[in-house]
């Protein structure tokens, strides 16, 4: 039996395969501000409970499961209005230029779908940077790309073989770049090739 995956590898691979490899495979992790900031804003965020906000019923800190796709992790909030739910997941920071958060909150969508019966068709990010939320629509484009990205988290569990590290933008906040130095691996490989 495979063992299920935590909802928030979804986020974590698609915004760096090398980095996932590192914190789920080789069970590196590494506290930056960043990380800090965001774990405090989920300890906070996660004191479980329900409460109504007008029309609005919201209950945190719930658990989420999916056996089909084999899923698990913990939702920050997950939303009741009328007969509709929708997932609300907390980033500390604003949104950036990647996908990989509205992954995560598709991913709740799938458990939250599977455990109530109910088609989830939205959800949110909120951003504590900016106080906002994005919507995210939860689209057939995205939830094949949410399943993709399952199985590819899958294959890449079963084998344990390290993604190359490479460089972008995104190395900037990674609070494991100085184990995977991009740059560096990237140098290495320019002179193996000379």
């Amino acid at each position: 039996m495979q063992e299920l995956i935590p909802i928030a590898a979804l986020n974590q691979y698609a915004y760096c395969p090398h980095r996932f490899w590192r914190m789920f495979c080789a069970g590196e992790f590494v506290d930056n501000q960043y990380t800090i900031e965001g774990t405090h804003l989920h300890d906070r965020v996660h004191a479980s409970g329900a409460e109504s906000r007008s029309e609005i019923q919201q209950i945190r800190g719930v658990w989420l499961k999916s056996d089909r796709y084999g899923l698990v992790g913990k939702s920050d909030l997950i939303e009741r209005e009328s007969d509709r739910l929708y997932p609300v997941e907390y980033k500390r920071g604003r949104k950036g230029e990647w996908d990989n958060d509205a992954l995560q909150v598709c991913a709740q969508a799938l458990c939250l779908e599977e455990m109530t019966g109910h088609s989830i068709t939205v959800g949110y990010v909120y951003y504590a940077q900016t106080h906002q939320r994005q919507k995210v629509e939860i689209d057939g484009a995205l939830r094949e790309e949410a399943i993709a990205t399952i199985g590819a988290i899958g294959e890449l569990l079963e084998s344990g073989k390290m993604p190359q590290p490479f460089y972008s933008k995104r190395c900037r906040g990674c609070s494991l770049y100085s184990r995977c130095l991009p740059q560096a691996a990237k140098k290495v490989k320019t002179y193996q090739e000379d």
